[in-house]
C-alpha cells in the first residue's frame, strides 16, 4: 500500500528530503510543513499548512489524513519533543527522542557526554555566571577562544574570537545582553582548534550505525573563507581528504561511541547524528552533535544516496539497519551552492523576484528551495538562505563547475553566492609530499595510543613477583618474592584459531582476549603450575586501535581472572599481509611449580582411578574450521537466530562465548595433593588429550550420559552428519577439563569443584590391552542426541530434562548487584531460568549496563512519567507480555506495585527482603535487627502477595549479628546472604520444584524420578 509522508521544516534541507522520499515507489504522497515554494506543488509533493507545533493537532492531522511516517528536518521541534509526542499518539515519526535531542540542544550537555565516554574534543569549561567565565578565557593555559550558546541558536550561537578580550565581549553579548535569549543563559567556552573542518553524518538504529560518505559545509559568506560566519554557504561529498580508515575511525570512536553510550545511559538516540570534526595535527575532534541532517549537506548527501530513502528510514526505527546498510553511489562527487540574499547573514529584503529556474533544471541540476515562498504566481524571496544550486557529476571540479554554470542561470537582485566551493578539496587532490612510515601503512602514532592505552591495563594485573609496567626492552619476574623456594618453570603458547574469523565478522573482540589467556593458562595448569605471567602477540594489516585496544582490554580482565601478570606484548603492524579487518593473534604464559608437587604423578596413577570432569562454555576455541564449514552448509549467518543456545541469542553470540579459565578454581585443590593428573581438553578433543597425561598401559573408559552437553555440540552433529568419533576427536563435547583422582578422594575433590563450577564423575581408567583405543565414550550419541543437564554425581536433584527454560523478566532501580548474581546463575548450562528482560523504574541506573553486557535486552519505564500507579503497572505489564516472561524477580525495585498488578502475577512474583521474615518487615530491616538486639537475621526470598513483605517463603539464609556491627556492616554481609539465596529460589521456582498454591502456601515437587 503506498504511503502518504510528512516532512516537518521549510528550508533546502526539507526540500532535499522531500525530493529524495517522493523517488520510491512505496510513496504515493510527500506533504510538507510549512515548505517552500519548492515544495508547493510538484509532482508527488506538496505543502500542507497544519501546525507543526501544536504536536496535539499534528497527530491528529496525521490519523485523518493516513500519514504513514513523519521525517523531522529541522533541531527545534526535535528538541521539544515532537517525536516523543507523536510516537505516543500512535504516529510513527523519524528522529531522536527529545532526551537524545539534547546533544544538539545543549552544548553542555553534549560536551560532558564527550567526556564521560572518551570522544575526543576540544578542552572546555561551562558557564552560567559570565564573569567565571571571562576568568576561565584569560586563565586558561591554551587559547580558550570559542564561544558557545549552550542551547539552540539557529546555527549562529558560536563566536570564533581573535583575542581574549573579544571572547571575553562575546560571554557578555551571550549572557548579559542575551544575544541569543534564553540559549545563552549557560555558555561553553572552548579551546581554538586548528585544521580542517568536516562533517561526519550516520544513521543509527540506536544500537548499529550506518555512515553517510563525509562532507564538508563551507560557513563563511565570501571566496577564500573570508566574510561572517553564516548557518552555510555550500557543501560537496565526498571529501577526499577523509580516507576510508580515517572514516572507520570516526565510525568506531564517534559515531558508535556516541549511540553505545546514549543508549548505556537509558536514552536511546535513533535518527541521524550529525558529528561536526576538525582534522587536527593531534588528530580528530568533535566539535559538535546535531541530532538532524546539516543544511546544506543534506543537498549533497541525498543526490549521492543509492537506496530509497524510505525504506532506509524504516530500516532504521525498526532496528534492521545492521542488516541493510544503506548504498551510496561510488562514481560520482556533488557540490551544492547557497545563493542568499543581499544584507544576508545581517538583515534582508524579501519578496525579491527570482528568475530562470526553469532553465537551471533543464540543464541536468537540481534547485532545492530555502527561503521562497509564492506571490501572485510567481517565486520571490523569503529568507536568508534562498536556494541551493545542487550538480552531480563523475569528478569533484566537474561538479562545482556544473553548479556554478547552474548559478549563472538563475537571478535575483544582489544574489550572494561563492564559486570556490570544494576548493579546499581540489588543493588536496592536486597537492604533492613527501612519503611517511605511515603512507606505508604502518601508523606509528596509532600504535603509541594504543600502549598508553593498554599501560593501565596491564598495570591492573600486577601481583607479588612482578609489577606489571609496560615499556621496557623485556619484563621481569622474581620468583622468590612469588615464594617459591625450589621451583621449575612451566611455559605454554597457543592461539584461538579461526574462532578469530567470526569473532571479526561480528564486531566482537573483547572476549577473544579471554579465549587466548585460558588457551594457554590452562595448559600449564596441566603441570600443575601456578601461571605467573602472559604475553601477547597481535598482529594486523592496519592497526585499528579501538579493535586492538578491545582484545589487550580482555587479556588484561583474563590475567587477572586468572591470576598472572600481563607483562609485555607485540602488536605488528603489517600493511599487505592481511586483508582489512584481518588480525591474529598468539599468546605465552609462563607458570611455576614446586619440584615436588609436578603433575602428572604418573608412578601414582592405576587402574581404577576416577576421572573428573569440568563442564566447559561451549566450543571453547578448538574446531572452529570445522564449525565454519557445518554453517555454511546449513545456510546460516552469525547473525541469525542460533538453533542452539538460549532463546534470543544469535548464532554468533553463542560461538563466541569465552573459553573458561580453570586456574583459580583448580590450583589449591591441585596442591593439595588429591589430583594425580589435569588434562586440559583442548585441540583433538577427548580422544588425544586425556592420554597425554597417563602412563602406557591404561585407558580411559568414558561416559557420556553423566555430564551435560551443551546443545550446540548436538546440532554441529546432527547438522554436519559428524561421527561420534570425529565429534570426539574435534571437539571437547562439554568437558574443559578432566582429573585424575583416586576413588577415596573423588567425592571430596568433587564437592569441591560443585561449590564453583559445574563438574561430574565422569569415568574411570582401566587396563589397556593390546591393540585396544585408549579412549572409549560410551553413551556419546544418544547424549548428543538428547543433549541436557546431567546428574551432579552426588546429590539428588530434579534435573528438570526439558531444554525448555523458564523466561524471566528482572525489575530494578539502581545499582543490581542482587541482578548480577541472578544473571551468573541464568548462565549455567543447567539452569531452568533464562533472564529475557530487565526493566527499571529510573534511567541510566548502573543495572541496566549490567544486563547490556551480559547481552540481555532492557526497558526503562520512568515513573515520573505516569500520573497514576495503574498505569505505571500496566505499563510494566505491558512489557512483560511483549516477553512472554513467565516469572518476575523484584531486585531491588524500589516502587510498590498494585493489587492489581500481584494478583495477576501472583504465584510468579519473587521478590528478596533483608530479614528474616516475618521479623523486621518494611524500610531500615538491618537498623530494625540492631535495635531489636538480635544476635541472628538474614534475608528471605519470598513469593509477592498484596500485603507487603507477607508472602509464602521460598529460601531464607541466616546471618549472624556481631557486637561490633553497624548498619553498614551488617547490610553487607547480608547482601553476600542474597547473592546466594536469590539465584538458590529462582533455580527452585524456575525448575517447578516450589510453587505457589491457591491457598497461598508453597508446595515442593519430589525429586524422585518416574
Amino acid at each position: 500500500m503506498a504511503e502518504t509522508v510528512l516532512v516537518v521544516g521549510g528550508g533546502g534541507r526539507e526540500h532535499a528530503l522531500a525530493w529524495k522520499l517522493a523517488q520510491s515507489p512505496q510513496i504515493q504522497q510527500v506533504l510538507v510543513a510549512p515548505g517552500n515554494a519548492g515544495t508547493a506543488s510538484c509532482g508527488k509533493i506538496r505543502n500542507s499548512e497544519v501546525s507543526v507545533s501544536n504536536h496535539a493537532i499534528l497527530a491528529q492531522f496525521c490519523k485523518d489524513h493516513h500519514v504513514g511516517l513523519v521525517v523531522v528536518g529541522p533541531e527545534v521541534p526535535l528538541a521539544a519533543g515532537i517525536v516523543d509526542d507523536l510516537t505516543a499518539a500512535g504516529v510513527p515519526c523519524f528522529g531522536p527522542s527529545a532526551k537524545a535531542a539534547q546533544l544538539e540542544a545543549s552544548k553542555s550537555f553534549s560536551k560532558a557526554f564527550m567526556e564521560r565516554y572518551g570522544i575526543p574534543t576540544a578542552r572546555y569549561g561551562s558557564f552560567t555566571d559570565p564573569e567565571q567565565a571571562c576568568s576561565y578565557i584569560r586563565m586558561a593555559d591554551f587559547p580558550a577562544l570559542v564561544v558557545k550558546a549552550s542551547g539552540l541558536a539557529a546555527g549562529k550561537g558560536v563566536i570564533v574570537a581573535q583575542d581574549q578580550d573579544e571572547a571575553c565581549r562575546a560571554v557578555m553579548d551571550i549572557m548579559k545582553d542575551r544575544a541569543f535569549g534564553s540559549a545563552g543563559e549557560t555558555v561553553v567556552v572552548e579551546e581554538l582548534l586548528e585544521g580542517e573542518e568536516v562533517s561526519c553524518l550516520c544513521f543509527t538504529d540506536g544500537s548499529s550505525v550506518s555512515a553517510m560518505p563525509p562532507a564538508q559545509d563551507h560557513k563563511r559568506l565570501q571566496d577564500g573563507d573570508l566574510g561572517p560566519n553564516t548557518g552555510g554557504m555550500g557543501a560537496y561529498c565526498p571529501t577526499p581528504q577523509v580516507s576510508q580508515e580515517m572514516l572507520q575511525q570516526i565510525r568506531e570512536t564517534v559515531l558508535q561511541r556516541t549511540v553505545d553510550g546514549m543508549r548505556e545511559e537509558g536514552t536511546p538516540y535513533v535518527g541521524v547524528l550529525y558529528a561536526g570534526l576538525m582534522l587536527t595535527k593531534q588528530g580528530l575532534k568533535v566539535l559538535e552533535f546535531n541530532c538532524r541532517f546539516g543544511d546544506p549537506e543534506c543537498q549533497v548527501l541525498l543526490p549521492l544516496l543509492q537506496s530509497d530513502l524510505y525504506e532506509v528510514i524504516l530500516n532504521t526505527v525498526s532496528g534492521k539497519l545492521a542488516s541493510n546498510a544503506p548504498v551510496w553511489r561510488q562514481d560520482a562527487s556533488a557540490v551544492t551552492v547557497v545563493m542568499a540574499s543581499a544584507g544576508y547573514p545581517g538583515s534582508y529584503k524579501k519578496g525579491v523576484k527570482i528568475t530562470g529556474l526553469s532553465q537551471v533544471q533543464d540543464s541536468g541540476v537540481q534547485v532545492f528551495h530555502a527561503g521562497t515562498a509564492l506571490k501572485e504566481g510567481a517565486v520571490v524571496s523569503s529568507g536568508g538562505r534562498v536556494l541551493t544550486v545542487t550538480a552531480v557529476r563523475p569528478s569533484l571540479e566537474a561538479a562545482l563547475e556544473a553548479a556554478n554554470q547552474g548559478l549563472a542561470a538563475v537571478g535575483f537582485p544582489g544574489a550572494v553566492y561563492r564559486r570556490d566551493i570544494g576548493h579546499r578539496a581540489i588543493a588536496h587532490l592536486n597537492q604533492r609530499r613527501g612519503l611517511t612510515y605511515k603512507d606505508s601503512g604502518v601508523d606509528i602514532a596509532a600504535g603509541n595510543k594504543l600502549v598508553d592505552m593498554i599501560k593501565p591495563l596491564a598495570k591492573a594485573t600486577s601481583r607479588a613477583g612482578c609489577n606489571a609496567e609496560l615499556g621496557g626492552f623485556a619484563g621481569l619476574f622474581d620468583l622468590k618474592a612469588a615464594g617459591f623456594v625450589d621451583p621449575i618453570l612451566v611455559s605454554g603458547t597457543d592461539g584461538v584459531g579461526t574462532k578469530l574469523k567470526i569473532a571479526q565478522a561480528c564486531g566482537q573482540h573483547c572476549a577473544l582476549g579471554q579465549d587466548l589467556v585460558a588457551m594457554c593458562v590452562n595448559d600449564v595448569l596441566a603441570q600443575g603450575a601456578e601461571p605467573l605471567f602472559f604475553l601477547d602477540y597481535f598482529s594486523c594489516g592496519r592497526l585499528d586501535v579501538d579493535v586492538a585496544a578491545a582484545v589487550v582490554g580482555g587479556i588484561s580482565k583474563a590475567c587477572e581472572m586468572a591470576g598472572c601478570a600481563l607483562l609485555g606484548g607485540e602488536t605488528a603492524e603489517m600493511p599487505g599481509v592481511y586483508a582489512p579487518g584481518e588480525y591474529d593473534l598468539a599468546g605465552f604464559c609462563v607458570g611455576a611449580v614446586e619440584r615436588g608437587a609436578l603433575l602428572p604423578r604418573l608412578g601414582d596413577i592405576a587402574e581404577g582411578d576416577l576421572l573428573i570432569g569440568l563442564a566447559s562454555s561451549g566450543v571453547h576455541s578448538n574446531g572452529f574450521s570445522l564449525v565454519r564449514k557445518v554453517l555454511e552448509r546449513a545456510n546460516l549467518g552469525y547473525s541469525s537466530p542460533a538453533p542452539f543456545g538460549q532463546s534470543g541469542q544469535t548464532v554468533g553470540q553463542v560461538l563466541l562465548t569465552p573459553t573458561k579459565i580453570y586456574s583459580r578454581l583448580l590450583l589449591p585443590i591441585l596442591r593439595s595433593g588429591a589430583v594425580k593428573a589435569y588434562a586440559h581438553i583442548t585441540g583433538g578433543g577427548l580422544l588425544e588429550n586425556i592420554p597425554r597425561v597417563l602412563p602406557h598401559g591404561l585407558a580411559v573408559d568414558l561416559d557420556a550420559s553423566q555430564w551435560s552437553i551443551p546443545p550446540v555440540f548436538s546440532w554441529l552433529h546432527e547438522e554436519g552428519g559428524l561421527s561420534e568419533e570425529e565429534m570426539a576427536r574435534t571437539f571437547n563435547c562439554g568437558l574443559g577439563a578432566v582429573l585424575v583422582v583416586a576413588p577415596m578422594e573423588a567425592q571430596s575433590v568433587l564437592r569441591q569443584l560443585q561449590a564453583h563450577e559445574e563438574a561430574w564423575i565422569v569415568g574411570s581408567l582401566a587396563h589397556k590391552h593390546q591393540g585396544a583405543e585408549p579412549v572409549v565414550v560410551r553413551n556419546l550419541r544418544p547424549s548428543l542426541l538428547n543433549a541436557g543437564p546431567a546428574p551432579s554425581g552426588e546429590l539428588a536433584v530434579d534435573s528438570n530434562a526439558s531444554l525448555k527454560k523458564t523466561r524471566v523478566a528482572v525489575l530494578i532501580s539502581g545499582t543490581g548487584t542482587n541482578l548480577q548474581a541472578l544473571i551468573e546463575q541464568a548462565k549455567r548450562p543447567s539452569s531452568a531460568a533464562e533472564i529475557v528482560v530487565v526493566i527499571s523504574n529510573r534511567p541510566g541506573v548502573q543495572g541496566l549496563k549490567r544486563a547490556s553486557l551480559a547481552g540481555i535486552q532492557t526497558r526503562v519505564v520512568d515513573h515520573k512519567l505516569y500520573g497514576s500507579r495503574a498505569e505505571f503497572d500496566g505499563t510494566i505489564d505491558g512489557v512483560l507480555e511483549e516477553f512472554g516472561v513467565e516469572l518476575v524477580c523484584l531486585a531491588g525495585f524500589m516502587r510498590i506495585l498494585t493489587g492489581t498488578f500481584v494478583k495477576k502475577w501472583n504465584g510468579k512474583l519473587l521478590n528478596i527482603h533483608p530479614s528474616l521474615l516475618p521479623s523486621f518487615k518494611g524500610v531500615n530491616a538491618q537498623k530494625q535487627a540492631l535495635q531489636a538486639g538480635v544476635r541472628v537475621t538474614g534475608c528471605t526470598v519470598h513469593f509477592v502477595a498484596e500485603e507487603v513483605d507477607a508472602g509464602a517463603i521460598v529460601v531464607q539464609e541466616a546471618v549472624s549479628v556481631l557486637g561490633s556491627d553497624t548498619e553498614d556492616s551488617l547490610s553487607d554481609r547480608i547482601r553476600e546472604a542474597e547473592h546466594r539465596a536469590f539465584p538458590a529460589a529462582l533455580e527452585l521456582v524456575a525448575s517447578g520444584t516450589v510453587r505457589l498454591k491457591e491457598d497461598g502456601h508453597v508446595t515442593w515437587k519430589s525429586n524422585s524420578q518416574s
